[in-house]
């Protein structure tokens, strides 16, 4: 079963479009990165799939229940933003409370757990408005997944976490998708889209430009590969060969003693230099493939 599937999903305020006809498949059990730039309309495009706003047009369906459906909040998990948590209740009653809204009453102990899966062991009994915005991010986790959602959708989980924490929250989300759960998340660090993400898409001016694995999206935007060899002295006997064929694999070849750096299309050519410079006896230390990064593609867009 698919955990989102949309059909031309297109959102319209006024004459202004500002979600432009989506079609987008989420498979269960996926970690799914949402990227874009301010205003591309993500937000838009997230309330629609979570019955805050209603599209203008198109179709979507939620683990298999066609939307906007009130049964669908039972099994999805929604990250607030900070601002609309409840700053006179302490964290376990701010979950109870929650939780409960979704048709799921949860336990004192089944809070601290989820508290603890977070990092805010120690702050069950603290009034969320003495938390502190990192405080805030984690508690806003914890009532996404209270109510053991299957389908959880995260808004910038980590922003304005300190390096602990953030590691904290990528280990919570690799523990959720390894129970099958499926996370749909928006970020702004492409690091952490690009380590902890299965799938990503990229939407500008309110349509999806690309989506894929990151190898796929690497194969799409890949224009050059830049191959740098680390290797044992050429023989002067099969130099001149040797470089001569290189002038032609490829471009922008540089070559010092030991070291070579070209240029290629393709990655069946980084197989072919190797095996020529095995041809000629020549002991390879080291090879490096600088491939186009996440933070590239995105800004390709």
């Amino acid at each position: 079963m698919k955990a989102i599937e949309t059909k031309l999903l297109k959102k319209t305020y006024g004459s202004t479009p500002v979600v432009k006809g989506i079609n987008l498949i989420v498979e269960e059990g996926e970690v799914f990165g949402f990227l874009g730039r301010n205003g591309a309309g993500k937000s838009t495009f997230i309330n629609m799939l979570t019955g805050i706003t209603r599209p203008t047009s198109g179709s979507f369906t939620i683990l298999g229940v066609e939307g906007p459906d009130e049964r669908m909040k039972k099994h999805i998990g929604v990250m607030p933003d900070y601002s609309t948590l409840f700053n006179s209740m302490n964290a376990i009653k701010h979950l109870k409370f929650l939780s409960s809204l979704s048709g799921k009453p949860v336990s004192t102990t089944e809070c601290q757990q989820v508290l603890k899966q977070v990092g805010l062991e120690n702050a069950g009994n603290k009034k969320v408005g003495k938390f502190s915005f990192g405080m805030k991010k984690k508690l806003g986790i914890a009532q996404a997944i209270i109510h053991d959602p299957n389908l959880i959708f995260l808004d910038e989980p980590t922003s304005g976490l300190d390096a602990e924490s953030a590691l904290h929250i990528h280990r919570l989300i690799s523990s959720l998708k390894e129970r099958g759960k499926t996370i749909f998340m928006t970020s702004h660090n492409l690091d952490e889209v690009e380590k902890i993400c299965t799938t990503i898409a990229i939407m500008k001016d309110g349509s999806i430009v690309k989506s894929g694995t990151m190898d796929e999206l690497r194969s799409y935007y890949r224009s050059a590969i830049t191959v740098e060899l680390k290797h044992a002295a050429v023989p002067a006997s099969e130099s001149q060969n040797l470089y001569a064929w290189l002038e032609t694999a490829g471009s922008e070849l540089r070559r010092e003693t030991g070291f070579t750096s070209i240029t290629v299309g393709s990655e069946k050519k980084i197989a072919e230099i190797i095996r020529a410079f095995t041809r000629c006896q020549v002991d390879i230390f080291r090879v490096e493939v600088n491939e186009p990064s996440l933070e590239e593609m995105f800004l390709a867009e």
